[in-house]
């Protein structure tokens, strides 16, 4: 069943950070932890800890410190849209969250949206607005299980460089 979602979460940044890492929209599982990519499969959290050098966190608090420790902000493309659960390929009627919110206060050196269609929308939706374009990067979601987890280090690590 479609049904229009609205997003909860506040961005998570500061003036310090320096890289933005965008989802599409928080999924059913992650609404119902309060956080971010909350599913338990969802391999966000382990890689980015990897790619930090952190131990993988478990508690928003710890999700929150590690990512400013290192100067990541964390937010989705989406203010609202139709969707089906958590199927991206489902969205419509998308409205964007106002990037200008983080980029108007930190110095962001670079946009790297997790999967194909959260770039696809910034590209559309946000990059008219901001001038700037986003690196995409293969999702982290379970359903894209085709993707190793080496290939997700690889990948990921490409954020060390704006940091």
């Amino acid at each position: 069943m479609t049904e229009r979602v609205e997003h909860e979460f506040l961005p998570v940044f500061d003036q310090d950070c320096r890289v933005l890492v965008l989802g599409t929209m928080p999924s059913p599982k992650s609404r119902e932890e309060g956080f971010y990519y909350g599913h338990p499969r969802n391999r966000f959290w382990p890689v980015m800890a990897e790619v930090l050098q952190e131990p993988c966190p478990k508690t928003t608090e710890e999700k929150t410190r590690m990512l400013l420790q290192h100067h990541i902000a964390l937010w989705d493309v989406l203010k609202s849209c139709e969707i089906h659960g958590a199927e991206d390929t489902s969205i419509r009627n998308p409205e964007p969250n106002d990037m200008g919110i983080i980029l108007s206060c930190a110095r962001i050196q670079a946009v790297f949206a997790t999967g194909t269609k959260a770039a696809s929308l910034f590209k559309k939706l946000c990059t008219p607005v901001t001038g700037i374009s986003a690196i995409t990067l293969p999702s982290t979601s379970p359903a894209n299980c085709r993707i190793s987890w080496e290939e997700l280090i690889r990948e990921y690590g490409r954020i060390l460089e704006y940091l």
